[in-house]
């Protein structure tokens, strides 16, 4: 299992093609959501994935705050789930927040179904759950 870590401006056009399908295809087609999946933040964010023989296996990206030292993780995907690669993936963006960019603390808005999940990676619910984008949410938060 390689991990990969990319700028937008690193990407392939192949690369951003399976990213962006993978996340389409769990966010709005598995998911049966309404949401905007390309939202602007692609071309700040920091790319990064776990890749397999099978392509991305797991996958998320970074977005950082320089003033408020703050990272905020989305869109986290495993593609066979209950094998431990979402959390891989997300211990490896921690890893990445604070040494890449010295993060302090770093924040999900997290699908509430989720929640669990993430309090199992460190996170804390700093926030109570809110209907958005189709599924109730919430803003989770892990200091580094």
């Amino acid at each position: 299992m390689e991990l990969i870590t990319k700028t937008y401006s690193e990407l392939t056009k192949d690369e951003l093609y399976d990213i962006l399908y993978l996340r389409s295809d769990v966010f709005i087609m598995e998911q049966e959501r309404v949401c905007r999946d390309v939202d602007g933040d692609d071309r700040n964010a920091l790319h990064v994935w776990l890749k397999d023989e099978n392509g991305i296996a797991a996958y998320l990206r970074i977005l950082y705050n320089e003033d408020t030292k703050t990272a905020l993780i989305g869109r986290v995907i495993a593609v066979r789930r209950k094998t431990g690669l979402g959390k891989r993936i997300v211990t490896e963006a921690l890893g990445i927040s604070k040494e890449h960019f010295g993060a302090e603390k770093v924040l999900v808005h997290a699908q509430e179904c989720a929640k669990g999940f993430y309090e199992k990676c460190g996170f804390k619910a700093i926030s109570e759950p809110k209907f958005e984008d189709g599924s109730l949410h919430l803003w989770m938060e892990t200091l580094l």
